[in-house]
């Protein structure tokens, strides 16, 4: 199962999207996600099924890899769907009805809209931040879009290093665990036996080797970083210079289309198909 996580590695390519300036995969990123969560008609949604099945394709990675992180999230979309299903209450007859557990028709959909949205958001936030952007691009990105907010003294570059820092030793630390788990499963330990109780206690010989190996990688990664004498972003200058090209503002242009459309899908769909549920 863990090795089945992908997010926060970076397959190199040659792709559209690879070859994007990092400060509007950023923007994308962040104007996807507000499209998604404004959209609530369900062709809104296979609106946006639909753009993200073109965003993969443009990646040029396969379908197989970047799905297969979303495995990994299975338990947080079964009980994400599992929430909503059960807790939703609907205005008409519950279509099932068992003693205190009454699910409606707006309980699935609600649920399956949820898992959509949760998905899409995994896969769309991979594919733009990390699947096609290396860490130092994705470093310059977020500098360069937060620079405004040196000039009220926040440390823009330090925070950005931070950001990349931690997406970059996500697999990292995926691999560590992984390590560690069957390491001790070597040794006789057990991990799927016993009560809830027994379960967290058995998790106590994985947390303490990965937080030792975790801090040790964290003493390795600063002592990298003082030999080749970084002091943070104080007069640092950069080998790539961030351009943006016609692409870049044809892509913005795209997906800002799409969530104008979306908008239209949410306020007049209703009205000219009123038999249609929307959310």
């Amino acid at each position: 199962m863990l090795k089945d996580i992908t997010f926060g590695q970076y397959f190199p390519g040659q792709s559209l999207l690879h070859r994007l300036d990092p400060r509007t995969k950023i923007l994308l990123s962040l104007i996807f996600i507000v499209i998604l969560f404004v959209a609530k008609t369900p062709i809104a949604f296979l609106l946006m099924i639909l753009l993200t099945a073109v965003f993969v394709e443009m990646s040029k990675i396969p379908f197989g890899t970047i799905f297969k992180g979303i495995r990994a999230v299975l338990i947080l979309l079964l009980f994400t769907a599992a929430i909503n299903l059960f807790l939703t209450k609907g205005q008409g007859t519950p279509l099932l009805e068992f003693w205190v557990i009454k699910i409606y028709a707006e309980g699935i959909w609600r649920a399956v809209i949820m898992a959509v949205r949760v998905v899409l958001l995994i896969l769309i936030s991979g594919l733009f931040l990390t699947y096609t952007t290396t860490p130092i691009a994705l470093t310059d990105g977020i500098e360069s879009l937060l620079s405004p907010l040196k000039k009220i003294r926040i440390p823009v570059h330090e925070f950005a290093m931070m950001i990349t820092i931690a997406l970059r030793f996500i697999p990292t630390l995926i691999e560590e665990t992984d390590r560690v788990i069957s390491a001790q499963k070597a040794r006789g330990a057990d991990f799927s036996s016993g009560g809830l109780i027994k379960r967290a206690r058995a998790l106590i010989p994985i947390l303490v080797p990965l937080l030792v190996s975790s801090i040790k990688h964290a003493e390795d990664l600063a002592t990298a970083m003082e030999c080749r004498c970084y002091r943070g972003g104080d007069g640092r200058t950069r080998m790539v210079k961030l351009t943006y090209r016609t692409r870049d503002f044809l892509m913005l242009l795209f997906v800002l289309a799409i969530g104008a459309s979306v908008f239209v899908l949410n306020h007049y769909i209703p009205i000219l198909l009123p038999d249609l549920y929307y959310f």
